[in-house]
């Protein structure tokens, strides 16, 4: 029987062994068992608070992505101008809290498991809308609809594609090589821009 109170304590453990077995198999294939095992518990326990290796999972990135608004949020109270704020967005991606192996392993997992859970689908969803509406309320001030519309896609694919790149390749560039090539992409737009 449980431990009353341990719920949330377990469960976040749970969340980290998860991060941690996704990161060490770099692969989803991982049982409830193992993660089980790493957080220190039974995998009875394990299916008590989360029914299933899917739900396990998706708290973990949602637990993720909790962490990255945070970490926006954070950056976003000494931002002044639209231009601060979407350099917060984009850099905050790259944080020490997000670009990690481990971490880059489970939102690798999460792009794939996508293509076959819908609940999986439905998160991934919510991430990439409220990326771009992030974005977008910034990018309208700089640039016409169209444009910004644009920029934010460009801008989400190159956060993606470093992510996918850090997983799959060994020579990827680091946190702030990457943070200045999105800065870069995004000063090309402002001077095509000014040229118009």
């Amino acid at each position: 029987m449980p431990k009353i109170g341990m719920e949330p304590v377990r469960k976040q453990a749970l969340i980290e062994a998860c991060i941690a077995e996704i990161g060490h198999a770099g692969t989803l294939d991982v049982t409830v068992s193992q993660i089980a095992k790493r957080a220190g518990m039974s995998s009875a326990l394990a299916h008590h608070y989360f029914g299933s290796k899917e739900q396990i999972f998706l708290a973990t990135m949602r637990h993720v992505m909790r962490i990255y608004g945070e970490t926006v949020l954070r950056g976003l109270k000494n931002a002044r101008t639209p231009l601060e704020r979407i350099r917060v967005i984009t850099d905050s991606s790259f944080d020490s809290n997000q670009f990690e192996r481990e971490i880059v392993a489970a939102w690798l997992n999460f792009y794939v498991r996508a293509l076959h859970s819908a609940e999986t689908r439905r998160l991934l969803n919510v991430y990439a809308r409220r990326l771009q509406t992030n974005l977008l309320h910034d990018l309208r001030k700089i640039f016409p609809e169209a444009t910004a519309i644009e920029v934010a896609q460009g801008i989400a694919a190159l956060i993606d594609g470093f992510y996918i790149r850090s997983a799959l390749q060994d020579q990827v560039p680091g946190r702030v090589t990457i943070k200045a090539i999105i800065a870069d992409y995004l000063t090309l737009w402002l001077e095509r821009k000014a040229r118009d």
